[in-house]
C-alpha cells in the first residue's frame, strides 16, 4: 500500500498559497529583460482611444506575443492639452512621473511594463473615461489583464481614487498609487479588494495632506483585504511625486506613517487580480 500524506487544513491552505505565490513570481520572472523600449506619441484622434497619449512598449515587445503588465499614469492639472488641434502639446505629459523617467532613460523597474500616459484635453479625470481608455489598451496591446496598475499625481491622484470609488472590484486595476491627491471618503468600501499606497508631503499647500490621510483612514475602516498604506514626507510641498517615482525619497519619510522601504513598482508587482 502506498504511503498517504494527510494535510491538515491550515497546512493545506499554506501549501496552496505558496504555490500561488510561486506562479505569480514565475509570471514576472519569465518576462524578457527590458533593455530600452519605445515611447510613442499618439495624438488625440489618431487612434480609437478616448485620450491622446504616450505609450511605452518594452524592448522585446514586438518580437513576441508575451503579455506584459500595464502601468497607467495620470498627470496633474498643468499637463492638460488638446493634441488633436496641437499635436506638440502632448509633450506636456512628459513633464513628470514614469513618462519623464522613460524619456530621460532612467526607467528601470525590476520587470518590464507597458506604460500608458493619457492626456486630458480639459477638466478632470473621469472614472468612465479611464475605464474606456484601459479597455482600448487591452484590445490593442499584449497586456496581462491580471497586472494592471494605476498611478497619478495631484489631479491624477484624485483620478486614481475616483476610478476605484466608482468601479470598486470591477475596476481593471490590481493596485493603485495616488500621490498628492484625495478622494471621496464615503467610498471606502469600494477598496476592499484593491491595494492602495498613497504618498503626500506634509507641507503641501495646494492639496492638504489631510486629503490623503482621510482617504486612507476611510479605506481602512472598511477592513480591506490588504490594508491601505500612506507615506508622508516631512517638510515637502506639493511635489511629493518626483521623489516617489524615482525612489529618491526612500529614508526621507515620516516615521509616523508607512515606511518607503521598496519602490512603488516592486510593491505593485506584489498584487494581481
Amino acid at each position: 500500500m502506498k504511503n498517504v500524506i494527510y494535510l491538515t487544513v491550515p497546512f493545506l491552505f499554506l501549501f496552496l498559497s505558496c504555490n500561488k505565490d510561486d506562479i505569480s513570481l514565475n509570471d514576472l520572472e519569465s518576462l524578457p529583460k527590458d533593455t530600452g523600449g519605445l515611447q510613442k506619441a499618439n495624438s488625440l484622434g489618431t487612434t480609437d482611444a478616448i485620450f491622446g497619449h504616450y505609450i511605452y512598449t518594452p524592448s522585446n515587445y514586438k518580437n513576441s506575443t508575451i503579455e506584459y503588465p500595464l502601468l497607467v499614469f495620470l498627470h496633474g492639472s498643468g499637463e492638460r492639452g488638446n493634441s488633436e488641434t496641437n499635436p506638440d502639446i502632448l509633450n506636456k505629459v512628459l513633464a513628470n512621473g514614469p513618462p519623464k523617467l522613460i524619456e530621460r532613460k532612467e526607467w528601470s523597474p525590476k520587470y518590464p511594463m507597458i506604460v500608458a500616459s493619457p492626456q486630458l484635453a480639459s477638466g478632470n479625470w473621469n472614472a468612465d473615461d479611464i475605464h474606456s481608455f484601459i479597455t482600448y489598451l487591452i484590445a490593442n496591446y499584449n497586456i496581462n489583464t491580471n497586472r494592471i496598475y494605476i498611478t497619478g499625481l495631484s489631479l491624477g491622484g484624485f483620478g486614481c481614487f475616483s476610478y476605484i470609488s466608482k468601479y470598486g472590484s470591477d475596476a481593471y486595476a490590481a493596485a493603485i498609487v495616488p500621490i498628492a491627491g484625495g478622494g471621496n471618503t464615503n467610498s471606502g468600501d469600494q477598496y476592499t479588494t484593491i491595494p492602495v499606497w498613497a504618498f503626500h508631503g506634509d507641507n503641501d499647500t495646494t492639496v492638504s495632506q489631510n486629503q490623503s490621510i482621510n482617504m486612507i483612514n476611510a479605506i481602512n475602516v472598511a477592513n480591506p483585504i490588504t490594508p491601505a498604506k500612506l507615506t508622508i514626507y516631512p517638510g515637502v510641498g506639493h511635489d511629493s511625486w518626483s521623489r516617489t517615482y524615482n525612489s529618491s525619497g526612500m529614508g526621507e519619510e515620516s516615521s509616523a506613517y508607512d515606511a518607503f522601504n521598496m519602490t512603488i513598482y516592486d510593491w505593485m508587482f506584489l498584487y494581481e487580480k
